[in-house]
């Protein structure tokens, strides 16, 4: 039988343990530490409109992530967002003509950059520029556009009321006397 105080420490080691891997899983989790650095090569695409899409977003080729957005920044002289991308070193074949995009994981889920491979027998290097790019689709805008377009588009100054009925004329009679106005 073992006795109390080795029973203690066994416990108290088990603890410890415990307590270390939650911990390493809080930081692994959260992305606040690079204890757990991937080897891989950077890349860069300019983007008009990026959306809600944030560092350490997923970079993806068809539905598999192989790599994370490592950083985002505004190119003073076009107005462009440039993101830097961490590509997973076991994916150095993506061709160099390839085209990003960025989408919605789901209707309203967060945004990814997803990478459609293209014909080129070269690849993506550390440093290369992928050219064509796709931004991405606001929902609000959208939301926006096709209000307009069901409204009817320019009638803002048409004469029209909120409700769809013409502007009342001064001059018409409005009660069942005819009695103007």
């Amino acid at each position: 039988m073992l006795s109390q105080r080795t029973v203690e420490m066994f416990v108290g080691l088990f603890l410890m343990a415990a307590i270390a891997a939650l911990l390493v899983l809080a930081f692994k989790v959260s992305g606040l530490t690079s204890f757990f650095k991937t080897d891989g090569y950077v890349v860069h695409a300019v983007f008009d409109d990026i959306g809600q899409l944030k560092i350490r977003s997923a970079v993806k080729m068809s539905g598999v992530t192989i790599g994370e957005v490592t950083e985002i920044k505004l190119d003073p002289t076009t107005y462009r967002a440039d993101v830097s991308m961490l590509i997973n070193a076991k994916m150095a074949d993506i061709p160099d003509d390839s085209s990003a995009a960025i989408l919605t994981a789901g209707l309203l889920g967060d945004n990814y950059i997803a990478l459609t491979p293209m014909y080129s027998s070269t690849f993506l290097k550390n440093g290369s520029v992928i050219a064509e790019t796709h931004s991405a689709m606001i929902l609000e805008k959208l939301i926006g556009q096709l209000v307009y377009k069901i409204s009817g588009g320019n009638n803002a100054n048409s004469g029209t009321s909120g409700n769809g009925d013409a502007a009342p004329d001064s001059t018409k009679s409005h009660s069942s006397t005819g009695v103007k106005k």
